[in-house]
């Protein structure tokens, strides 16, 4: 009895705490404009963002596996690129890279996610209309401003979408803009069993990997054009198939 009853306890604690975390979730995206893009990487926000998605990690049971982390540039904003296989990659990378202010370039949907949609404007992120490229641009331009500034690192998937797990899909070369705009290094980071996730969950835990397999430099960067960026980023991510 005295163990059910330390047990109870236990789980009246836990079910308190992500009731009362939620609030906090939901109270503090109140003061956000959803009709607004911020300029400012808000600490606060993102340690919320972080710590959300550390409990989310808890709770569905995600173990988290990298490699080659000492690879990334300590002391420069970069671009983060990498193959796209499921909508916990973004997720799944902001907090990897925590250190890092990792700001993603994504679909409008996603800003419009209730909570995460406002906090993940707090934190830099920006929307690309891939249907009109004169915006799409404009975003390019933005997040380019972001890295000179020393705002955030921009992450993004030169796939533009989610693949299907046959290879790589076709890459929309623009995203490297980013890099060489900004000049900066561009991590090139693989991606393994994130689609796994939504199927193990909640009788199997999932092993997700993130490998840092490629890194190139300002000078790379500089001294290719953005077709040839995006064969040796496809050529690194398919080398981990």
């Amino acid at each position: 009895m005295q163990l059910l009853r330390i047990l109870l306890y236990i789980l009246a604690s836990f079910i308190i705490f992500i009731f009362l975390f939620i609030m906090l979730l939901f109270i503090s995206s109140l003061f956000i404009n959803t009709k607004k893009y911020y300029d400012k990487n808000s600490k606060y926000y993102r340690f919320l963002l972080n710590s959300s998605t550390f409990l989310m990690m808890l709770l569905l049971r995600i173990h988290v596996h990298t490699t080659g982390l000492e690879k990334v540039p300590q002391d420069t904003r970069f671009v983060l690129v990498g193959n796209h296989m499921s909508k916990f990659d973004p997720i799944l990378q902001w907090f990897v890279l925590r250190k890092y202010d990792i700001a993603f370039i994504s679909k409008i949907e996603n800003f419009n996610v209730p909570i995460f949609g406002r906090f993940i404007r707090k934190c830099c992120f920006r929307a690309i209309d891939r249907e009109n490229p004169g915006k799409a641009m404009d975003t390019i331009r933005d997040a380019t401003k972001l890295i000179k500034n020393d705002e955030v690192s921009i992450g993004v998937y030169p796939e533009g979408t989610r693949g299907t797990g046959d290879g790589l899909l076709p890459f929309h070369n623009g995203v490297f803009y980013i890099a060489k705009n900004a000049k900066c290094p561009i991590v090139v980071m693989n991606t393994k069993n994130t689609r796994n996730i939504s199927k193990n969950y909640p009788f199997h835990k999932t092993d997700v990997y993130f490998d840092v397999v490629d890194v190139m430099s300002v000078d790379d960067v500089k001294a290719n054009n953005t077709k040839k960026i995006g064969e040796r980023v496809r050529h690194a991510l398919e080398k981990c198939v």
